[in-house]
Formats: structure tokens, C-alpha cells, sequence
């Protein structure tokens, strides 16, 4: 090869890995972005879904338990997003299994539980695994490393609320109530901007 293949050559290689970097920076913008709403779900029923269809709307994601010791709280987050869903709330329920077995039953169980013991209407998806090996890619993207608030999820009824972007905003621990001041005051200041 002459000199001036081998430039070519290396210029074409430099090309092609400025290339692959731009376009990974750009994949992972998006993904911090509205990228998080664009993460395949299933819903309670089996279906394939994605939380883009509450886009423009605040959404409080919270697992969730059937034989927790807040699992009470179900109450709370009915009344919650009946208060505050004209406004733009969504909550959105996924159940979990994976602290003490709290949430044996399977999707039709859980649904029923959640409709008949505390009247819930708020959207309810699939039991998922919100940590370890196996942790669903929405949680993984609410709680990992390239998260706005990175953390193990701690319990059953962890809140992550999500701005009306698509943006974490805030999270809050499971002893943080449906009713508490805190979370309220968070939800209301997201509510009050405007998509």
C-alpha cells in the first residue's frame, strides 16, 4: 500500500468510529429523554404497550405489593389519581415479587385483588423484577447509573414520578404515603407545567 491508501484507509477508519460514537452519544440522549416513555411494557391484560401513551401527562410509577405491609396504600393512590387525573396524573402500578414473595399471584389475581379490596382504576401493568439480573429495562433506566436519581428500588411502593417530558423528577421510599405532603407538593408543581 502507498502512503496515500494507507491515509485513505485511515481516514475512513477514523470516519467510521467518529461515526459509531456520535451516533451512541445521540442513542443515549434519547434514551435519557423521552426514551424512558418509549421502553416496551406489558399491561395487566398481556398487552405490549409503552408509557408514551400518557405523554403529556405526569406519571407516578410505583411498585407495587398484594401482601405488603403497604399494600394499603393502594387506597391512597386510587384517591390520588381520582383527584388529580383531569389535571394530567397518571399512576401507574407494577407489581413485583421480589421482596419476601409479597406478590405471588399471578397478572388476573393481582388484577382482581386491586379492583376488588381497593376499587383500583388506575393503569396496572405485568409483574416485573424492578432489581437484579433481571431487572425490567424501565426500572433499570429509573434506578441505574445513568439515572437523575440512581438507587436500588428499597421495597414494595417506591414512587418514581416522571414530568409531563418524560423526565425523572423525583422518587420517594415506601413509607412516603399517598397523602404525604412531600409527594403531593411534587406531583402539584408538575401538574402546574404545562406540556
Amino acid at each position: 500500500m502507498n502512503n496515500i491508501a494507507i491515509r485513505t484507509h485511515r481516514f475512513r477508519n477514523l470516519k467510521s468510529a467518529f461515526l459509531l460514537i456520535a451516533g451512541l452519544t445521540l442513542a443515549s440522549a434519547a434514551f435519557a429523554g423521552d426514551g424512558l416513555l418509549d421502553i416496551p411494557v406489558r399491561d395487566i391484560d398481556g398487552r405490549e404497550r409503552t408509557l408514551s401513551d400518557f405523554k403529556g401527562k405526569a406519571i407516578l410509577i410505583v411498585n407495587v405489593a398484594s401482601k405488603c405491609g403497604y399494600t394499603s396504600q393502594y387506597d391512597g393512590l386510587e384517591k390520588l389519581y381520582q383527584q388529580h387525573k383531569k389535571e394530567g396524573l397518571v399512576i401507574a402500578g407494577f407489581p413485583c415479587n421480589q421482596f419476601f414473595g409479597q406478590e405471588p399471584g399471578s397478572n388476573e389475581e393481582i388484577k382482581a385483588f386491586c379492583r376488588e379490596r381497593y376499587g383500583v382504576s388506575f393503569p396496572m401493568f405485568a409483574k416485573l423484577d424492578v432489581k437484579g439480573s433481571d431487572q425490567h429495562p424501565l426500572f433499570k433506566a429509573l434506578t441505574g447509573d445513568e439515572s437523575s436519581l440512581p438507587g436500588k428500588v428499597s421495597w414494595n411502593f417506591n414512587k418514581f414520578l416522571v414530568n409531563r417530558e418524560g423526565k425523572l423528577v423525583a422518587r420517594f421510599g415506601s413509607s412516603t404515603k399517598p397523602a404525604s405532603e412531600k409527594l403531593l407538593k411534587a406531583i402539584s408543581q408538575e401538574l402546574k407545567e404545562k406540556p
